[in-house]
Formats: C-alpha cells, sequence, structure tokens
C-alpha cells in the first residue's frame, strides 16, 4: 500500500474514521517513514471556480501563465479524471460537497432552490429569514445562513477541535461563501446593489473595521468604464455575437468598457462586474483583506481560506464555454490566480501554505453549437414537458390539473387531490413518468419508488440518488438527453445532469509537502476533497462525509 496515503488514512482512522480506503492506482507513491511527515500547513486555501468545466483547463493549459493554472498542472498535484457523483449538477449542490464530503443526498441540499414538498413554499438553500446582511438590503429568500446544510465541513471539525483556528470564506455569490464556510465559519458574499462584501448577522453583529475599511475604499469603484479587452489576436472557439448569446451586461464581444450602461458607479454596474473578469479580481482583493484583517496562517495554528470566484458561471451561462469570451475570461482568470498565488508566497510563506482547486460543476456547450457539430442537442420548453405529462394524469385519473410545479429538476403533484380522489399516489407518479419520458429531449425519469431503493447498475439511477433527499426532493425526478436544456429560453446554456460533461470538474493541488507533484490517472470524486484535508491536519472526517484521500503523488 502507499505508505503517503496509509499516513492520511491512518490520521482520519486514529480521529475515528470507519469508512475503507479507496483502492485507487497513482502515478508515484511517496515513500516516508512517519517521522518525516511534514508540519500541518499554516493555511489551507480552498479555491472553487464556478462553472469551470475540466475540458476548458486542458484546452487553454498552453495558453496559461507560468505561475497560475500551470502552478498545478507543471509544479502540483493534479487530478484528470476527477468527478463529481450526483446527477443534478448545481452550484449550490457542488458547494455544499466540496468541504463536507457529502452528496447531496446527505448534505440536505438538493439544488440552488427547492419547494417544500408538504407546503410548496419555495426554499432558497441558503436563505433564512431570522437573519439579515450586515449594512445592506436583505431581499426575501437571501442568503443569509447555512441552517439548510445538514453537514458539517472540514473547517466546522477544525474549529471544534481548535476553537482558536479560523474559517473564513468570501464568494461573488451568497451559496459561494456559506456553504464551503460551514456551520462555524464566517461567510463574506459580495453585495452586486452596492459593491460591497458583506457578512450577516448569522456570524455576527456588526462587521470588523477591516470590513468597513475595505468597503469603503472604493475597491469596486475603480473598476468603473475599465477595459476588457482580448488577450488573443485570435481563436478556434465559436466567435463574437452569435445568435443563441446574451449579452450578460456587458455586450456581446471584446474589448468593452464595463459601466453597466451608466455615467457613474451604480447599482446596474457592480452587477455588470460579475460577468467580467473584475468580480473576481474584486473577490481576491477581499481574501487579501481578509488575511491581513484576520492574520489567517499565523504561525501556530492552522487556518481555512476558502474563495469561491463566480464570474465564470456568469460567462459560461451566457455565451457557453465553446465561447470566445469564456476562453477570454479563463484567461484573465488565470493571470488573476497567478498574482493572488505569489501574492501568498509573499505573505504566508511558499513553504507554509496548500491550495485545493475544484470547481462546483461543469457545463453545456450552446445546444445551437452542438448542433453545427452535428450532434443530438436542443431545447425543451417546460411549458411541453408539462402539457405531456398533464394530458397523460387526465386521461388516467380524470381533469387536473395534477402538478404543483417543479423543485429543482422534479416535479411536485398536488398531493390533497391525490389523497381526495382515494388515488395511490405511487400509481399517479409513475403515469407521469412514463410521459415524460416520451418528451423530445428527457432521457429518462425516475419516481421516489426507484430513488429510495438501493442495489442497480444504472449509473443514471445512481447518480441521482446521490441527489434525492426524501425530506425535500419532489417525488419525480427528470434527467434531460445529453446535450439538451429544460429551458423557455432561446439563449444561453447551462448545467445540471449526470453528463460527462456536467460532472468532470477540475482537482488540482499545491503544497508538495502535504499534496505531492504529477498527474493522478486514477479516477477520483469531489467527496474526496473533505477526507485529504482532514487527514492532512489529522481531525475526524466531517460527519457525514462518504468520501476517501485522495491517493497522492509524490512530494
Amino acid at each position: 500500500m502507499m505508505k503517503r496515503r496509509l499516513l492520511l488514512v491512518a490520521a482520519a482512522v486514529l480521529a475515528g474514521c470507519t469508512q475503507t480506503p479507496l483502492v485507487a492506482q497513482v502515478l508515484q507513491v511517496q515513500q516516508v517513514p512517519p517521522d518525516a511527515t511534514p508540519a500541518k500547513p499554516r493555511l489551507v486555501v480552498f479555491i472553487a471556480v464556478d462553472g469551470l468545466p475540466m475540458r476548458q483547463v486542458m484546452g487553454e493549459r498552453e495558453r496559461f501563465a507560468p505561475d497560475g493554472f500551470r502552478r498545478f498542472l507543471d509544479q502540483g498535484a493534479w487530478f484528470s479524471d476527477a468527478h463529481y457523483s450526483h446527477g443534478y449538477t448545481v452550484t449550490a449542490a457542488g458547494h455544499a460537497t466540496m468541504l463536507t464530503g457529502a452528496p447531496p443526498y446527505r448534505s440536505g441540499i438538493i439544488g440552488n432552490e427547492w419547494r417544500n414538498p408538504v407546503t410548496y413554499e419555495p426554499v432558497y438553500n441558503t436563505g433564512d429569514a431570522a437573519y439579515k446582511y450586515i449594512g445592506e438590503e436583505t431581499a426575501p429568500l437571501a442568503g443569509t445562513s447555512p441552517r439548510n446544510l445538514k453537514a458539517e465541513t472540514v473547517g466546522d471539525v477544525l474549529r471544534r477541535v481548535h476553537p482558536e483556528s479560523k474559517v473564513v470564506s468570501v464568494s461573488g455569490k451568497d451559496r459561494g461563501a456559506i456553504l464551503p464556510g460551514g456551520h462555524a465559519g464566517t461567510a463574506y458574499m459580495y453585495m452586486s446593489a452596492t459593491g460591497h462584501f458583506a457578512s450577516s448577522t448569522y456570524y455576527m453583529a456588526k462587521h470588523p473595521q477591516w470590513v468597513d475599511s475595505f468597503n469603503g475604499s472604493g475597491a469596486a469603484e475603480k473598476y468603473f468604464g475599465k477595459t476588457w479587452a482580448p488577450l488573443l489576436a485570435e481563436s478556434p472557439a465559436a466567435g463574437w455575437d452569435q445568435p443563441w448569446q446574451n449579452d450578460a451586461g456587458n455586450g456581446r464581444r471584446l474589448p468593452v468598457s464595463v459601466t453597466g450602461g451608466l455615467s457613474a458607479p451604480g447599482p446596474k454596474f457592480y452587477a455588470a462586474l460579475l460577468p467580467s473578469p473584475y468580480a473576481d479580481a474584486l473577490t481576491l482583493e477581499f481574501a487579501r483583506a481578509a488575511i491581513a484583517g484576520e492574520q489567517l496562517g499565523a504561525e501556530g495554528r492552522t487556518d481555512i481560506l476558502a474563495v469561491s470566484l463566480s464570474g465564470h458561471d456568469y460567462i459560461n451561462h451566457s455565451f457557453g464555454p465553446e465561447s470566445r469570451m469564456s476562453q477570454e475570461h479563463l484567461l484573465q482568470l488565470d493571470l488573476l490566480l497567478q498574482d493572488f498565488l505569489r501574492d501568498l508566497d509573499q505573505r504566508i510563506g511558499r513553504a507554509n501554505y496548500m491550495v485545493l482547486l475544484t470547481a462546483d460543476h461543469g457545463f453545456a456547450d450552446s445546444p445551437e453549437w452542438s448542433q453545427r457539430q452535428g450532434l443530438d442537442a436542443g431545447r425543451l420548453a417546460p411549458a411541453i414537458l408539462n402539457k405531456a405529462m398533464e394530458d397523460a394524469l387526465a386521461a388516467r385519473f380524470g381533469p387536473g390539473p395534477w402538478l404543483r410545479g417543479m423543485s429543482a429538476m422534479g416535479y411536485l403533484f398536488d398531493e390533497q387531490k391525490i389523497s381526495q380522489a382515494g388515488l395511490d399516489r405511487d400509481a399517479v407518479y409513475a403515469v407521469a413518468r412514463d410521459a415524460a419520458k416520451t418528451v423530445p429531449g428527457i432521457f429518462t425519469a425516475f419516481t421516489r419508488t426507484e430513488l429510495v431503493g438501493t442495489g442497480t447498475k444504472d449509473p443514471v439511477l445512481t447518480a441521482m440518488r446521490k441527489s434525492w433527499d426524501p425530506e425535500r426532493a419532489a417525488p419525480l425526478q427528470l434527467v434531460m438527453k445529453p446535450r439538451w436544456l429544460l429551458t423557455s429560453s432561446n439563449r444561453g446554456t447551462s448545467h445540471g445532469t449526470p453528463w460527462e460533461y456536467d460532472q468532470h470538474v477540475p482537482l488540482l493541488g499545491w503544497g508538495p509537502a502535504w499534496l505531492g507533484r504529477g498527474e493522478v490517472k486514477a479516477r477520483v470524486e469531489v467527496v474526496d476533497v473533505a477526507p485529504t484535508i482532514a487527514g492532512i491536519l489529522s481531525l475526524q472526517l466531517p460527519d457525514r462525509s462518504e468520501g476517501h484521500p485522495l491517493p497522492l503523488p509524490l512530494p
């Protein structure tokens, strides 16, 4: 067995882990005696790039700067076959998985939003009316706390064992900050109406001085009117101004001056920063302020800094990962990462921190682009799907409506109507399922009977079971055909399926003393991240984790 991995596994076992280690092939194995195990890092930096498929990383590898993504690829440990195991691959579900080691059926975060299956009331993944943003307007269903997260993060375990340690999480999205931050960390999220970063009253009554200083410094305003220019003279990517692309607030080609259409900074400008490189630049600036303000990485303890960069998701939704705009954004992001990593070298010390980088989900190419490549792809309007199911239900059970709308990637039913009619609810669900499966664009559908079952060789059913929480999820779950979208829009693209392009994400590490160097070709899962960090820090696994320590290469 691999001694390096055994050290990590043994640390987890001694701390109370009962999971069986994953047996996996690696390129090289560290051969070190236990007494040569490096000290724990002073700072664990976790970076999530929202909406970044692994295929984009590999496609741009030769164009990356030497010390951004290529620091991981050339000097670090990277996992070329890393996947999510759950089927409904969306932002909240991915961010909840990363540092808990728990897929949605265990974390409870089944989607970005869903509806209570009993009351039909909307639920936002980090929504909590008991708490408000500090110094900012709080909209209904705004993300303010981790209450809906059923699992603990590795940061929660760290804080329980070492209360002096700090866990800080920052993001352009509330869910990107709150879910990796866990229950015991502190989350700060970008406010698109003001350009500020704010926490909520779940975490504190008022901001520390360093946050107020950052928000008062004009950090966002300095990007007003800044020109986003292309880095490449030409590219084989899908060009500017494709008919299926949205403008995302900054037009559909570069160069562009980012103003949000305003003559002075205002809410539209602050929102327009998100689908550009500048919200990510601002997020990384705030992360630097957090390092200084909270003295993260101070000698004598281990802290965790989680940073979720949101811009690429906005770009890919509007333009598609196949687009020139997406390519240009990724290259800009690479330069931002290079600056940030070099800054960490100076602030923390190159030998004192480690970094793990992944994404919350991948992305489908725009359906129209896929069609141009000769592939089966398309868009299915929800109204067509609804009608097919309602017609089948009416033909079998009488006039409807029988459906109560969508919840995450599932459908709710009028349970009172079913009960009053004296019907077997599973029979009702089955009729709707069978009707859905006849609709062009639908690959398959599953009812709760199939989702609560055990034992299957169907990888799609296995993935959807990992997305299905019986307390929160709808009793009918749908899976789109590859490259098909369920949408009433004729522009943009999305994610949220169990297919390779949505599940396959980057998993990159740097910190040779703890993670080693080189490519690992064994298939691994994102649920393995939390157990790996726990092993390095000699912590018990988070309570709902089902991952295993990653197989690590030589240092």
